[in-house]
């Protein structure tokens, strides 16, 4: 895992490896500002149905706070669906400098995939995340007890969102994860603690979905690696 996150930081230096982080982070940041707009419009015409007439002014300071919160609240969920449509890209991009034989036989899935599994990932957080709700509210009282879950959740559901962007470059159709390329329950927990961590942490948090990715890139391989030894 150490090794894992030491090439994944390394890989930070590879010019390809800096395209697609400005790109995952620029369609990050648009969207963001997208939904801001969204918001003031939206308010706008709430008021003018209130008829509020001089609305305009907290039209556009509410639309930006709800967009600076909902950066904040739903920023993992943008980022990983926004890697999921680049997955391949930053895949790719490892696979060619330690893994050229994989690279080689790997048949890019397209961005209509990758689309598609971060909507599904989208879903899965949303859902699980609702469902846990009331655990972390219990927990709350403990002080520690809810962002602990809320880390263990999100760990789960994001080392498996990490380990299917490498796998769905190398199974012929995308249905269900081969064993072979799947890894273990603590690896992908462990990957996804790792990746939920730098993404609760400010300006880091840009650089942890292709981290994240990276990072399940080597762990995939390696594994494979081992049992083909």
């Amino acid at each position: 895992m150490l090794q894992a996150f030491g090439r994944s930081l390394a890989q930070l230096s590879d010019r390809t490896t800096l395209a697609i982080l400005f790109k995952v982070i620029l369609l990050t940041l648009l969207l963001f500002v997208l939904f801001g707009i969204a918001a003031y419009f939206g308010l706008l015409w709430l008021f003018a149905w209130l008829d509020w007439t001089e609305g305009g002014f907290a039209a556009a300071a509410t639309a930006a706070i709800i967009a600076i919160l909902t950066g904040y609240l739903l920023f993992r969920v943008v980022a990983i669906f926004v890697l999921n449509i680049f997955s391949d890209d930053i895949v790719d991009a490892v696979e060619r400098q330690y893994y050229p034989d994989q690279a080689e036989t790997a048949k890019p899935p397209g961005y209509a995939l990758g689309v598609k599994m971060g909507l599904a990932s989208v879903g899965r957080t949303l859902g699980y995340n609702i469902l846990a709700a009331p655990l972390y509210m219990v927990l709350l009282v403990t002080g520690i007890g809810a962002p602990i879950a809320f880390f263990a959740v999100n760990a789960i559901l994001l080392g498996r969102d990490l380990q299917d962007m490498v796998a769905a470059r190398h199974i012929a159709e995308f249905q269900q994860i081969d064993r072979s390329w799947a890894l273990s329950k603590l690896q992908r927990f462990l990957l996804g603690l790792i990746t939920a961590l730098l993404l609760a942490i400010p300006f880091v948090n840009f650089l942890a979905p292709l981290l994240g990715a990276a990072m399940a890139t080597h762990l995939v391989h390696r594994k494979k690696e081992k049992e083909s030894a």
